[in-house]
């Protein structure tokens, strides 16, 4: 059915992070997918399998980004009109992404939720297909063509690696490749990542219900689902072999990892297997591939996320200085720095602020250092000197 549709995207060994796992790491490159990322493959099965009278209707989604490029594709190359709704702050390449696939596109809301609740108004309304982007059968299964391609481009995978957000993904990943282990007889480990403050699945696992969150908040917008889906949790519970969880600074880490080692472009949720395999999280991986499910990024959010990685990894410092103010102080901080083999990047020097008393001036500075020891060695030089830094970023 995909045939033509999708790109059979390509699987990449990566060296850097076998030598750091001890194991050997595949990559799957779905960030190179059409419309950038694995969504399509869903968007088409369940798209592809209505029947006439409901194609005339029309189909209606809502997402910020990687589903409704997804639904935008599939419905181009079906004939079917599309209406999607997307939040009103939605990043602006997504949005142009999308209208250009030939959608309507709907702004509503200040969150996908918002968006979602609307679409589903619009389809009881006007009779318009509702195309979810993870509770439904058809998506499971495409999406779990994924794991049948990985299968066939290394057979003797051990563990497959990828995010979850509502759980279509991991769900259609798991149900394929489950079934084709038990042919084969043997084991494959499934196993889920989530950004610890997008992470639903783990205490709706504990529970075994669904446990909604209260608050998500998350780089990882594509993985930033508040409740699992329905139909994904009742096949993840019973077949995934583990979900675990990762910070906001290894998501960042893991993609600058991304880049530099591997020259891939992924947005955050699609780097949260290469960040859980870099923070450890799995015993004995084996035989790993990572699925990097999507490099539709914000140029903005990169700049954002490329800083706060490099501050985790102790390769941007930020620091702030109270001090007198007299001629002479700022070049002394800067020959300390200088001395200490860091480079400044910028400096905001104010006397105006409610922390500044008469006569003293804040100075902030950031500065390239080249990890976590050379930052504590630039801070204690300025110590020695008789000033207090404090870390802003670093």
């Amino acid at each position: 059915m995909l045939d033509g549709v999708i790109a059979y995207t390509p699987i990449e060994e990566s060296r850097a992070l076998g030598r750091i796992t001890g194991a050997r790491v595949s990559l799957k490159c779905e960030n190179l997918q059409r419309a950038g990322s694995f969504k399509v493959r869903g968007a088409y099965v369940r798209m592809a399998r209505l029947s006439p009278e409901e194609r005339a209707r029309g189909v209606v989604a809502a997402s910020a980004g990687n589903h409704a490029q997804g639904v935008a594709v599939a419905a181009s190359r079906l004939g079917i009109k599309a209406r999607i709704y997307m939040p009103l702050g939605v990043a602006l390449p997504k949005l142009a992404a999308t209208r250009g696939h030939g959608a309507e596109v709907v702004l509503h809301g200040h969150n996908v939720d918002e968006a979602l609740a609307e679409a589903k108004r619009y389809a009881d309304e006007k009779g318009a297909v509702f195309v979810h982007p993870f509770d439904n059968v058809d998506v499971v299964a495409g999406q779990g063509t994924i794991g049948l391609e990985i299968l066939e481009q290394v057979p003797d995978v051990d563990t497959i690696l990828m995010g979850v957000g509502g759980g279509g993904l991991l769900a259609g990943v798991a149900v394929a490749v489950k079934a084709r282990a038990r042919e084969l007889g043997r084991e494959i480990r499934v196993i889920g990542v989530q950004a610890e403050n997008a992470a639903a699945y783990p205490p709706s696992l504990a529970a075994d219900a669904l446990v909604p969150l209260k608050k998500v908040s998350t780089i990882a917008d594509g993985i930033a689902v508040g409740r699992p889906g329905q139909l994904p949790f009742s096949i993840i519970r019973e077949l995934v072999d583990d979900v675990v969880t990762v910070s906001e600074d290894s998501l960042a880490r893991a993609l600058i990892f991304l880049l530099e080692r591997s020259k891939m472009v992924v947005e955050p949720a699609g780097a949260v297997g290469v960040a859980a395999l870099l923070d450890g999280k799995l015993d004995n991986p084996g035989n790993t591939a990572v699925v990097l499910s999507g490099g539709n990024i914000d140029p903005m959010l990169m700049l954002k996320v490329i800083q706060r990685g490099l501050a985790a990894a102790g390769r941007y410092l930020v620091v702030r200085m109270l001090l007198d103010d007299r001629p002479g102080s700022l070049a002394t901080i800067s020959r300390i720095i200088a001395e200490s083999d860091a480079n400044v990047t910028g400096v905001d020097h104010t006397r105006v602020g409610g922390s500044i008393s008469m006569g003293d001036v804040a100075i902030t500075i950031n500065m390239e250092t080249k990890g976590e020891e050379h930052c504590e060695q630039v801070l204690n030089n300025l110590r020695a000197e008789g000033f207090q830094p404090v870390v802003i970023q670093g």
